[in-house]
């Protein structure tokens, strides 16, 4: 009896400790349907939400260990992109999670500037010539997280 109810209250606490530690890591991410429902149209978790899901949590609480990082402000993370298209490619993210331009809100403006000021810093850090600064929308997006790349030539 003692047994069953330490496993009981192990396995409870296990529980109440991934709520909390859940509801820290996902408090400041839109919200993303996990259910995947025949009628929920274009509400429901694909892989490239999910993606986008975990790179917001990562941005935003674990932005230390964000892989190839080369510049960090309060707003704004920068990385070298793995796989690059250019000679120089840098992939530009905001640290709020925002999904797509079409989701824009009020509250998204300074970080929308704050992740193009650091793009124009990079620009003339690198001595770019030619350069462009991208984003893709969701049917083109690999990532449903709003992020930016800087392409250029020195």
């Amino acid at each position: 009896m003692l047994r069953g109810l330490v496993k009981f209250t192990t396995i409870l606490a296990a529980f109440l400790i991934g709520v909390v530690v859940g509801g820290y890591l996902f408090a400041d991410s839109q919200p993303r349907s996990f259910l995947a429902i025949p009628d929920c149209r274009d509400r429901c978790l694909d892989a490239n939400e999910l993606t986008g899901l975990l790179g917001s949590i990562g941005i935003q609480r674990f932005n230390g260990l964000v892989p190839l990082m080369v510049k960090e402000t309060e707003k704004t993370v920068v990385i070298k992109h793995p796989f690059p298209q250019a000679p120089v490619h840098y992939v530009i993210i905001p640290k709020k999670d925002i999904r797509n331009i079409a989701e824009l809100e009020e509250a998204d403006q300074e970080y929308i500037v704050d992740a193009l000021a650091v793009a124009g810093e990079l620009a003339r850090q690198e001595k770019l010539v030619k350069y462009r600064i991208l984003t893709n929308g969701p049917g083109y997006q690999s990532v449903a997280y709003l992020h930016f790349h800087l392409m250029g030539n020195r």
